[in-house]
């Protein structure tokens, strides 16, 4: 599943290509993706792309009049982008966003279709998918210390708790416990402060890096 790092390649990529561009129109082609149904999706048409960010896992593009259009690509998702159209016929494409510069389409590998779409309004449509674990590119040492002793979870169940920190899943978490040398069955309440410190480093350096390299 795309995490922190890989989400914010996707909201750069994404933000450079569409922001301030109009959207034209959306085509669902899964029934399974649109999760939600107020706002009507047909009421991001025509509107233009004022800001692109993202929301724990999630990629949320926002559009005039307040609305967001919020993508969740799960474990087999991905974006794709061309100046032209794509075949829409495909079996694996999901949605496709028609823009007045070219189109983004999403498909999805497998049989299962667990990627989302949905459309809200607002900041307190957005916030409502925001599971509220903080950021840990952007919190201090102390705000990381207090969100992980938070709970007395194990530091792989506190890393990957998106109620804990915000981005974060299971494959970068064994590269941040990897790098602090740390255990993942250790108990996130039991830690010293100087292993607080190493787990402190080791997260931002390692999403740092796999920022940079993707």
């Amino acid at each position: 599943m795309p995490e922190l790092p890989d989400v914010s390649v996707y909201v750069e990529a994404i933000r450079t290509r569409v922001a301030g561009h109009q959207l034209v129109r959306t085509m669902v082609k899964s029934p399974f993706l649109l999760r939600s149904t107020a706002p009507p999706i047909g009421a991001t048409a025509g509107k233009t792309v004022r800001e692109v960010r993202r929301l724990g896992k999630q990629i949320a593009i926002g559009l005039d009049d307040g609305l967001w259009l919020v993508l969740h690509l799960m474990i087999a998702g991905r974006l794709h982008w061309k100046t032209s159209a794509p075949k829409l016929g495909g079996r694996n494409i999901l949605v496709a966003f028609e823009f007045d510069n070219g189109w983004m389409w999403l498909t999805e590998a497998g049989t299962q279709r667990r990627a989302a779409l949905r459309v809200v309004e607002g900041d307190q449509g957005l916030q409502s998918l925001n599971a509220g674990g903080i950021e840990p590119l952007d919190a201090s040492l102390d705000a990381f210390g207090s969100a992980l002793r938070s709970s007395n979870h194990t530091l792989k169940r506190s890393l990957t708790d998106p109620h804990i920190f915000s981005g974060i899943g299971n494959a970068y978490s064994d590269e941040i416990l990897h790098r602090a040398q740390l255990s993942p069955i250790a108990l996130s309440q039991k830690l010293t402060d100087e292993e607080v410190d190493r787990l402190y480093d080791a997260t931002r350096a390692t999403l740092n890096e796999w920022t940079d390299r993707l």
